[in-house]
């Protein structure tokens, strides 16, 4: 039986760049579309199924930080990884804040390109170390939080979170009350324990802050150098 090839959107305008990578991500076995535009990729993702979009920060009709926005808007679980020519750090730092799980700066190595996606494929796929909490529903205060469905619920609203909200509240619960240092989480979430995922993680924390702040009595605490904690009351 063929092994089923993972299928991953390429969004570059770059036509040599674009068709570069999409030939040799289709050598190493992935199954490639490739949109030179902000419009086109938008029309294939409601067309197709992905597992990853590798995205230009800069395109000629939207930039990718929008149209990063409106993929997650709709596909909260499908993960994307940046390509920029830009080094500056609130570049980079802006590609987390909307849900980029990685980032590569141009010029592209194609060999590293393939390293860093085979180890977040690797990721997504279900693990017995993956931080899932062992039942459906968790009530964290006056919310209910809702692992599979990735839903974190106060009264009559619903907040739909992004994969990677998901696993980060999923682990803060499942250890709640005690301290999640740093390097376990961005070991065990991020894959990775380095600066650049350290701010991404202060991003997602700040996010699901934001989520909880209607009930008093749940804090997120930061513990310098150490790491969170998440206090129920």
């Amino acid at each position: 039986m063929l092994n089923k090839k993972n299928k991953i959107l390429l969004v570059e305008d770059d036509e040599s760049l674009g068709y570069l990578l999409s030939e040799y991500l289709k050598i190493k076995d992935f199954d490639v579309r490739w949109a030179p535009t902000g419009k086109k990729a938008l029309d294939l993702v409601e067309a197709h199924s992905y597992e990853l979009v590798i995205l230009d920060v800069m395109l000629p009709d939207i930039d990718g930080f929008t149209l990063a926005q409106k993929i997650t808007t709709n596909y909260p679980n499908l993960p994307f990884i940046f390509l920029t020519a830009r080094s500056l750090k609130i570049d980079v730092l802006k590609g987390f804040s909307v849900g980029a799980v990685d980032y590569l700066k141009k010029p592209i190595d194609e060999e590293e390109l393939v390293a860093r996606i085979q180890v977040l494929l690797s990721r997504l796929q279900p693990t017995q170390t993956e931080p899932e909490p062992q039942e459906v529903s968790h009530s964290i205060g006056n919310y209910t939080f809702n692992f599979k469905s990735q839903q974190l619920i106060f009264e009559d609203e619903v907040i739909h979170l992004t994969g990677r909200e998901n696993e980060l509240l999923g682990y803060l619960v499942q250890n709640k009350n005690e301290l999640c240092s740093h390097k376990d989480i961005l070991v065990l979430l991020w894959g990775k324990n380095d600066y650049f995922n350290r701010k991404s993680l202060n991003v997602f924390i700040s996010h699901l802050r934001k989520y909880l702040s209607r009930d008093p009595n749940i804090k997120i605490e930061n513990l310098h150098k150490k790491g969170f904690v998440l206090k129920i009351n």
